[in-house]
């Protein structure tokens, strides 16, 4: 029995990031830990690549945007693990940890990526639930009588 669940289990994808820069890039409630290193422009996300993770082509160009600022899509290789939040906030917190990792790696693009807003955490989450109220802030419907 164990032989055969052993065998529908895809091989764990082990990638060497030695001498690899390290960031934390967040959005709404997704965090993403994001290791950089010099190389030929692969980007993983949770052990597949990133055109494999993401299903929104909107997606897939988010997350290539900084290297594309910066003309370099391909010096450099990405190892990321996602957690928490949907396809959106995890796309944005992978572009915030790849942005925050390439300033790391060189100083000068930091003007570049901050003007395009990049290296910034965009705070905005969802609005919590207030008690007697159906939503955030919408009520139930008024009636007179």
């Amino acid at each position: 029995m164990e032989s055969a669940q052993s065998t529908l289990k895809t091989p764990k994808l082990k990638l060497d990031f030695k001498d690899s820069k390290y960031a934390t890039g967040r959005r709404k409630t997704s965090i993403a830990r994001v290791w950089l290193k010099k190389g030929t422009g692969k980007i993983y996300v949770n052990g597949k690549l990133f055109s494999d993770y993401f299903a929104s082509d909107n997606h897939k160009m988010q997350v290539v945007r900084p290297f594309e600022i910066i003309n370099q899509a391909t010096e450099y290789d990405v190892k990321c693990s996602v957690k928490g939040g949907g396809p959106t906030g995890q796309a944005g917190a992978l572009v915030h940890g790849i942005s925050k990792a390439l300033v790391l790696f060189d100083e000068s693009l930091k003007t570049t990526l901050r003007t395009e807003k990049l290296t910034t955490r965009d705070s905005r989450a969802v609005e919590r639930k207030k008690p007697g109220r159906k939503k955030a802030r919408r009520s139930f419907q008024f009636s007179k009588r």
